[in-house]
């Protein structure tokens, strides 16, 4: 199989106010827009929001909404980005800035679906943690 490209799609009950969540708070720009489907990019990644109740969902799973996702997002700053979107901007934290033994110093928002973003900039772990780390990636669990 040849991938040649691999990225979330966001079952939403408002397209317009969570694609706006991610152009707003993350400098996501808009590559296609419709009423039911937006598809948005920032560097080399992807993001789509799809309207929940869309028939191009399968009937089982058509208004199910993002509900248990959390989705990740690696800075070169977090404590820079808490300031600009927490401490001096528009968004409260579900969980405030925070570094983890296990090598992440993170904060949380959530979006108006109910995806909770994790902002992150991974930090050295504590010794407790440094084998867990994995180089090649190919190692089984």
């Amino acid at each position: 199989m040849s991938v040649t490209s691999v990225y979330p799609v966001l079952m939403t009950d408002d397209v317009a106010a969570t694609a706006a969540f991610y152009r707003e708070h993350f400098a996501f720009t808009v590559t296609f827009a419709a009423d039911w489907y937006v598809s948005l990019r920032r560097d080399d990644w992807e993001l789509a929001v799809l309207d929940a109740g869309h028939p191009t969902v399968p009937l089982a799973a058509r208004g199910r909404t993002a509900d248990g996702v959390l989705l990740n997002l690696e800075v070169t700053d977090v404590d820079a980005e808490y300031r600009r979107l927490v401490t001096e901007g528009p968004l409260t934290a579900v969980l405030p800035i925070r570094s983890e033994a296990f090598g992440q110093r993170h904060f949380i928002v959530a979006a108006p679906d109910g995806v909770l973003v994790d902002v992150i900039t991974p930090v050295a772990p504590e010794a407790e943690f440094a084998d867990a780390y994995r180089s090649s990636g190919t190692e089984d669990l």
